[in-house]
This record gives structure tokens, sequence and C-alpha cells, in this order.
């Protein structure tokens, strides 16, 4: 009889043993996981800023890029308003990259592809305008605006490397179990505008 308690016994404290091992052995797969996830979402979050920095200074030399066209003499309002709305419209729509849905990453994308549309309308007119397209002023502008443009594509590419990280460390088995119960999701990338592979197409080239 007395055997057979030290069995039974014994059996439970096996039991209990491998229960608190397996318990340790997941606490210590989750805090490790915690961790790097945290740090690669931070990394994303870093690489986001450098985005909206690099389309931050696009919006300024477009503002600059305004002020020097309004000083031609009858230069046409309708596309200069064109421009100054969709930079404002542009410089409105921001996003947390962390939380943001497609659907939100789809509005800010349409925003600033807007801004393009409508900063290659204005340039396409500064033809008609000699004394603009001589203007040392403006094509110091230009050829800032040129490089920034590239600056964004990198930048945008550098984001979605990030992203590509930390997804897959989310992916990850046993990473996929604990990362829902961390609170961790997905982060949405930048995704090419419909026909573009490469940075908007502003033709800067007035020769």
């Amino acid at each position: 009889m007395k055997k057979g308690i030290f069995t039974g016994l014994g059996c439970l404290i096996i039991v209990i043993i491998g229960i608190l091992a397996i318990v340790i052995i997941g606490g210590f797969i989750a805090y490790n996981f915690n961790n790097k996830a945290v740090v690669l979402q931070e990394d994303a979050k870093t690489a986001w800023s450098n985005v909206e920095s690099a389309y931050q200074r696009r919006s300024d030399l477009i503002g600059n890029l305004v002020k020097t066209v309004q000083g031609a003499a009858d230069f046409e309002r309708t596309t200069l308003k064109e421009v100054i709305e969709a930079r404002s419209k542009a410089t409105s729509v921001t996003i947390d990259p962390s939380n943001i849905t497609p659907a939100q990453m789809t509005h800010f994308q349409q925003a600033q592809s807007g801004l393009t549309s409508a900063l290659s309308r204005l340039l396409v007119t500064v033809e008609r305008y000699p004394d603009l397209k001589a203007n040392q002023n403006f094509l110091n502008l230009q050829t800032q605006l040129e490089g920034t443009e590239n600056r964004i594509n990198v930048e945008r590419n550098r984001f979605n490397e990030q992203v590509g990280v930390y997804n897959k460390h989310l992916k990850i088995f046993p990473n996929s179990i604990f990362a829902g119960m961390l609170g961790f999701n997905e982060m949405v990338r930048f995704e090419a505008d419909e026909g573009t592979e490469k940075a908007p197409d502003v033709d800067f080239d007035f020769k």
C-alpha cells in the first residue's frame, strides 16, 4: 500500500516538474521573442521616420518652388492652386506604421501620388515661361527635387526591408504562438503604384 502511495507521489512530482519546466522554457522563449520583436519593430519605425523625412523634404522644396513660380508674371493660377492643394493634402496624412492598415497606407500613397502628378503638370507648364526656365533658383530647386525623389524611393525600399524582417520574425514557429499573445501584429509594406517599380516619373529636363 505504501509502495503504491510513493509511486503515485513520485509520478505527481514528475508531472509537476515537467509542467514547471514547460512554463520556464516557454517563458524564456517568450522573453527572447518579445525583446527581438521590440528591436525589429523599432528598426522598422525608424525606417518609416526616414521615409517621412524624405517626403517632408520634398514638400518643403515644392513649397519653395511654388513661391518662385508665383513671382512669374501671368503664370497659370489654376496649375499653382492644384499643387498647393495637393501639397496640403499630402502633408496632412500622417500614420503610425505599427498600427497602420492597408487602407491607410493606400490613402497615404494616393495623397503623395496626387502631389507628384500636380508637380509634373506644373513643370510641364513652366515650358511656356522662358524666364522661369532660366531662373537659377528654380533650376537649383529642380535638381534638389530630383535627388529627393530618388531618396524617397531608397527610403521606401529600406522601410519595406525592415518590415519584412519584422514580419518574418512574427511568423516563424514558435514565435507565431507568442505574437498575438504579446500584442505584436504584422506591419504593412509600401506597394509600388500600379505600373511603376521606381521613383515617381517627374520630368526635370527642360533643355
